[in-house]
């Protein structure tokens, strides 16, 4: 596995070589793992994706959203090409966030405006799935003793309390920081929308704030009202406990030094709230 953890239109031979490739300067993976590849080649991202269903909804999320996001240079299943996004990331999951208090601030505007964009098509997993796949995941953790027990538990509780009926809004789906992208303060884009759905606005709040809890009151005080804390930590802790056993099996290293660990250890110590 290489890479961090993430980044319609014309067919490919009807676009020049020139448009295609503008600023060509060497190829670099961006991402890979078992069922999607990201390179960059110049100023393009080329993602190849087993399942074009994601970057139809990609395609799809990227048109509707009322926010920055790439742009879609051409699309030639497998591939769909993308201009790069100016600016840097909101962050790192496995390290501090260099972005300044106003930056967090036009974060949660962005989010915000998202949410109370008109729905996707698409409606997202019901309660039951998510219940589904949080037990699953859990029973996982504990029989091949990747977390404590106790720390399993704690957290499945936790992640129990989101699974309530919610209000839908346009949600991303996958916003942690290394997606969003700033410059100068404001947002310049918001990358990799092949999971935005119908869902609930907390479950984006919890994402970008993912290992960086410290800025949450930032992102509140850009997204205004009818925000819940609790529901945050809830969501929180959900993906993180879903998320482990994916990363494992596509190469992310050790589970010990996943961030989503240190996120779940902390949630029992009581030291990332």
């Amino acid at each position: 596995m290489v890479g961090n953890r993430g980044e319609g239109g014309a067919a490919i031979d009807d676009v020049p070589v020139d448009a295609r490739m503008p600023g060509m300067d060497g190829v670099s993976v961006v991402l890979a793992n078992n069922d999607r590849v990201t390179l960059r080649v110049g100023d393009v991202f080329l993602k190849i994706d087993a399942d074009q269903s994601r970057t139809d909804v990609e395609v799809e999320a990227m048109a509707m959203a009322p926010v920055p996001t790439p742009e879609v240079l051409w699309r030639n299943p497998p591939v769909l090409a993308l201009s790069a996004v100016p600016g840097e990331t909101l962050g790192s999951l496995g390290g501090s966030s260099t972005a300044s208090s106003a930056a967090w601030v036009a974060v949660g505007a962005a989010i915000r405006k998202l949410h109370d964009a008109p729905l996707p098509p698409r409606p997202g997993k019901s309660l039951d799935e998510l219940a589904s796949r949080l037990a699953g995941e859990c029973d996982w953790l504990i029989v091949n003793e990747v977390l404590p027990a106790n720390v399993v538990r704690h957290n499945r509780d936790l992640a129990e309390r989101a699974l309530q009926p919610w209000t839908p809004v346009f949600t991303h789906g996958d916003l942690h920081a290394e997606h969003v992208f700033v410059d100068d303060g404001e947002i310049a884009g918001i990358i990799d929308w092949s999971e935005a759905a119908r869902g609930d606005a907390m479950f984006d709040l919890a994402t970008v704030t993912l290992a960086h809890q410290e800025h949450l009151d930032d992102v509140i005080a850009g997204y205004g009202a009818d925000v819940d804390r609790d529901l945050i930590r809830a969501w929180r802790s959900w993906r993180c406990l879903t998320a482990i056993r994916w990363l494992f099996e596509n190469g992310y290293g050790a589970p010990e030094d996943y961030p989503e660990v240190a996120v779940l250890h902390g949630e029992l110590s009581g030291t990332d709230r």
